[in-house]
């Protein structure tokens, strides 16, 4: 239903050209960068009424900073609860161009996990979120131009902070996005999750991983020359078992030049 809305809308509405290549798909970072001068500051409305407030700034072409501040239970009733006392943070620089030869190539790090932050549970510490975060990364992205632009994305990552139930494997994610016309893109992503993989009955009732990985899907559209809006649908692979459905969000996301 929300495709077709704004498929629909977009056909009323004059269409708004995308101003830079992804800096993430759903949840996998991608070789892009903001470019320098530009700023965003997007938030992400997920499950429970929690929402995640980013901000993200280009310093140069290649180099770019981000900080972001998760609220669980933000929306309804009930107490909210900040994931962590204070942000998490995103770093990002492109160490190589895409040239005709080459893809882009990237390292960066980004302590933002995803759902629900868990310090402690049954006496076992655990520090970390309910998808953990990438951590320290390295991506690299290669895009062809055929009939609108289609990006195609790889990359490793190491969690270095949510280690405590020691898995801390280096992991994998891959995904894709292509344009559908200058105001609408697809996504497509899989995080292998190789470091949450393994299996702890204590916390089968909180956290209780199939270890498939996760599959995400999502629709981006540049609604004017400052707003784009994206709806996603994360784990549709379901593995996540504490969970009956596919966890739906949105994405709010505004930038501009200065």
């Amino acid at each position: 239903y929300f495709i077709i809305l704004f498929v629909s809308l977009s056909i009323l509405l004059s269409q708004s050209e995308q101003p830079y290549p992804p800096i993430n798909l759903i949840t996998i970072p991608t070789a892009g960068t903001m470019p320098r001068g530009f700023f965003s500051f997007e938030n992400t409305f997920m499950k429970e009424g929690s929402i995640l407030p980013k901000f993200s700034i280009g310093i140069t072409d290649n180099f770019m900073l981000g900080l972001s501040f998760g609220v669980s239970n933000f929306i309804g009733d009930g107490n909210m609860k900040k994931n962590r006392s204070y942000p998490e943070v995103q770093i990002k620089y492109r160490i190589f161009d895409e040239t005709d030869r080459m893809p882009a190539i990237v390292i960066g790090i980004d302590t933002q996990g995803r759902g629900k932050f868990f310090n402690e549970h049954s006496s076992i510490l655990l520090n970390r979120y309910e998808q953990k975060s990438y951590g320290l990364y390295f991506a690299i992205s290669r895009n062809w131009k055929a009939l609108g632009n289609f990006g195609f994305h790889f990359g490793l990552n190491k969690n270095l902070t949510e280690s405590n139930d020691k898995d801390d494997d280096i992991n994998i994610f891959l995904g894709f996005d292509k344009e559908l016309n200058k105001s609408f893109s697809i996504y497509g992503e899989y995080n292998f999750a190789r470091d949450d993989d393994q299996f702890n009955d204590g916390l089968k009732d909180i956290i209780y991983r199939e270890g498939n990985g996760y599959f995400n899907a999502g629709l981006r559209w540049s609604a004017t020359n400052n707003i784009m809006l994206e709806v996603n649908a994360n784990d549709i692979s379901k593995n996540n078992k504490n969970s009956d459905a596919i966890n739906r969000e949105l994405k709010v996301i505004y930038f501009e030049q200065f």
